[in-house]
């Protein structure tokens, strides 16, 4: 049997929701069993519509507690109360009366699902030059680089986060069961407790290891994923030591890095070990604010060692012009770097 064609989605819904909010009151009398039966059986949608919210229903259980959610259900039971009330006084329910019901119930429904399918993240984040430490809830230490952000969703089975550009070192309080993941464009790190950085780059991402163990995987536009550490037996990635994985290819490799060098970034320094100059300027302009632009690809490949201040780019641009042959012209709001013929 097919409802009338006027019936919309929105209308069955609300219907539903209202029976939902019925039945979770309490036991329908013999009138109100028949009028529900009825309407259950007039078209299979409003069956799907009822196993919907009394899904919604139960899931409003988990967030019971919250503030929002004890209001938004009181309004509706009291909705409920004021709409049977009236309908003991007519044999049928006001229209007035069933939409205020149905109304109050939705909203539940609505803040239910806010709460349950919503998935709400907390973004931090840096600007030029800038750093700092974050505490989350469940006792992680976030420290950002400059011009870094990272965006933390958190909830009692994961603990999400995400490094949309920068760089950011995690100290991970230890829950075996809540592991704590770090995906850095399409590579994504694992560890239940344990201090590493990760850092990501134009073309690669970096992650460098403190302490404990991490598990760093690839991660496809699908959400498959699979390792790219090496394999047993071969040297992994262990405290005191580096990844660096392309994010545009399959190249990985690890190598031993100087912890406290790698850290100086934390106090204003920046420490470059045989670094491509694309990698330094890269860096460099998280605090410069004079960006640096390398417009000629054939110096982008340059090796720069050396200790620089993140916030002092002049220096740096006479450093790789004296070592290089690399030029210098300012314009408005940039350094632009080119190519210097002999």
């Amino acid at each position: 049997m097919t409802a009338p064609a006027h019936q919309d989605r929105t209308q069955i819904d609300e219907q539903a929701a209202l029976w939902c909010l019925r039945l979770s009151e309490g036991r329908l009398d013999a009138d109100e069993r028949c009028e529900f039966d009825a309407w259950i059986a007039t078209d299979d949608a409003h069956a799907m519509a009822f196993e919907e919210a009394v899904a919604i229903w139960h899931g409003v259980d988990d967030v019971a507690d919250t503030p929002e959610m004890i209001r938004y259900r009181a309004e509706a039971v009291e909705s409920l109360r004021r709409a049977n009330a009236r309908r003991w006084a007519r044999t049928h329910w006001s229209m007035g009366g069933w939409a205020r019901a149905a109304a109050a119930f939705a909203a539940v429904l609505l803040v239910a699902m806010v709460y349950l399918l919503h998935d709400p993240m907390t973004s931090y984040s840096t600007g030029t030059g800038e750093r700092r430490v974050v505490m989350l809830d469940d006792g992680t230490r976030l420290t950002l680089d400059a011009a870094t952000q990272v965006n933390v969703r958190m909830d009692r089975n994961s603990r999400r986060l995400e490094l949309i550009s920068g760089r950011a070192k995690f100290d991970v309080a230890h829950d075996a069961l809540r592991p704590l993941s770090v995906l850095a464009r399409n590579r994504l790190t694992l560890a239940t407790g344990t201090s590493f950085s990760v850092e990501l780059l134009a073309e690669q991402m970096r992650v460098v290891l403190y302490e404990g163990r991490v598990e760093v995987m690839a991660q496809a536009p699908d959400g498959t994923r699979h390792t790219i550490l090496p394999p047993p037996g071969a040297p992994g990635l262990v405290p005191g030591s580096e990844l660096v994985a392309s994010t545009q290819a399959a190249a990985t490799r690890i190598a031993p890095t100087d912890v406290s060098r790698s850290l100086s970034w934390e106090n204003g320094q920046l420490t470059f070990d045989a670094e491509p100059l694309a990698v330094a300027v890269d860096r460099m302009n998280r605090d410069a604010r004079e960006k640096l632009v390398i417009a000629d690809p054939r110096i982008g490949a340059y090796i720069v060692n050396g200790v620089f201040l993140g916030a002092d780019a002049d220096a740096f641009v006479e450093g790789v012009c004296a070592l290089h042959p690399v030029q210098a012209t300012r314009e408005p709001g940039r350094i632009v770097l080119t190519y210097r013929a002999s």
